[in-house]
């Protein structure tokens, strides 16, 4: 059910938050404490407040009502900032990262580790690099399991 839910929204309300001019980093629909949430978390250049994610909600609201995409199973919507740290998912993120510092967690270890920090030096579809202590480290992407910013303030 999530997989139609996200495909249904994907095709029919992306489109009409990236016309508000927000990129569509993510959209969650599962299972949370208070019942069934469609989350779509959303970024432009200039950060998220509180004011976009009102904007965007109160836009896409009728058109989900209209869509009904998880067939009359009552849900939350929840429209909101990925966050500062939020992992790397998007062509855009990697790009907004480059020659910063990340921090890769893979499914399983190598070299009998499962997390590496360096800077992000290079990335395409199938793997990317990293520069650690003066050495450059491949790491296929599919063997990734999570890639996230390194905040340091």
């Amino acid at each position: 059910m999530a997989g139609k839910v996200k495909t249904i929204v994907s095709e029919k309300v992306v489109p009409v938050i990236e016309k508000l001019g927000y990129e569509v980093v993510d959209i969650e629909y599962g299972k949370q404490s208070d019942g069934m949430n469609l989350t779509f978390y959303i970024d432009n250049d200039k950060g998220i407040n509180i004011e976009d994610c009102e904007k965007v909600s109160k836009e896409i609201d009728p058109i989900l009502d209209e869509l009904n995409p998880t067939d009359d199973v009552p849900y939350i919507l929840n429209v909101s900032s990925p966050g500062i740290d939020r992992p790397l998912k998007t062509e855009r993120d990697f790009a907004r990262n480059l020659n910063k510092e990340i921090e890769v967690t893979l499914f399983s270890k190598m070299d009998g580790k499962k997390v590496f920090k360096g800077t992000l030096i290079s990335y395409d579809k199938e793997q990317l690099v990293l520069e650690q202590n003066n050495q450059n480290l491949t790491f296929s992407r599919e063997k990734i399991a999570h890639i996230v910013p390194i905040i340091n303030f």
